[in-house]
């Protein structure tokens, strides 16, 4: 236990430029105490002890901003940065190395049973903001851009953006992927201008008509027409 504890330490320094003491990094950063609740809380879901196993997680949420479900698997060395806002769902499974960014989310996308969680390989970088969600898998050293929205799996050695994220390097090579994000597309605009077009339609008809009984004299005939 305690070399798992110097280990976490030992990465904070090797990942924050920002830590200074070992004093500061034990009392200051919640995503290293959000770390050593969940193992307290992950041992005790192991025991089938549920209500404490979740007591434990959401005492550890009051204090750190950081959910993590005392189910998920988490491997050595994660590095959680800020970690404001961070959700890890029951079934995620994350590997060795992993950075994690504040906001992000490992979460299902409905009520399906089992496996519904994300998994994260080693040496995985989700950034600020990203939602991964499903059963997925993000390969080994594959970065999540931030705000990015991750509904399949990524291969290793992958970097994906984009809402919904969309895999623009793989293996170090550019994947030619338009993403230009001023030509997402507009759900409103779009139906408005179907308005519009039905609109310009239904004139047309009723002009037409109009034409039609003025020709037929039937206007003239009956001036409630």
């Amino acid at each position: 236990m305690f070399r798992k504890m110097k280990e976490d330490i030992r990465c904070i320094f090797d990942q924050d430029p920002a830590a200074r003491s070992v004093f500061e990094v034990m009392l200051t950063y919640s995503g290293l105490h959000a770390i050593w609740s969940h193992r307290i809380a992950h041992a005790l879901y192991n025991m089938n002890l549920l209500f404490l196993a979740r007591a434990v997680s959401q005492i550890s949420r009051f204090f750190t901003g950081i959910e993590i479900h005392p189910g998920a698997t988490i491997g050595r060395r994660l590095f959680i940065d800020h970690g404001m806002g961070i959700v890890i769902g029951e079934t995620c499974e994350i590997g060795n190395d992993v950075t994690i960014y504040q906001g992000v989310t490992l979460g299902g996308t409905g009520k399906e049973k089992g496996k519904r969680h994300p998994t994260l390989e080693d040496n995985v970088l989700v950034a600020t903001g990203a939602k991964v969600l499903g059963s997925i898998t993000i390969g080994e050293n594959s970065k999540v851009g931030a705000g990015s929205v991750v509904l399949k799996n990524v291969p290793a050695n992958s970097t994906v953006v984009g809402i919904p994220g969309q895999v623009v390097v793989t293996n170090g090579v550019k994947v030619n992927r338009k993403l230009d994000h001023q030509d997402m597309p507009d759900p409103v605009a779009d139906k408005c201008n179907l308005l519009e077009q039905e609109i310009s339609q239904l004139q047309e008809r009723l002009e037409k008509l109009e034409e039609s009984m003025n020709r037929k004299g039937i206007c003239n005939d009956n001036p409630n027409l």
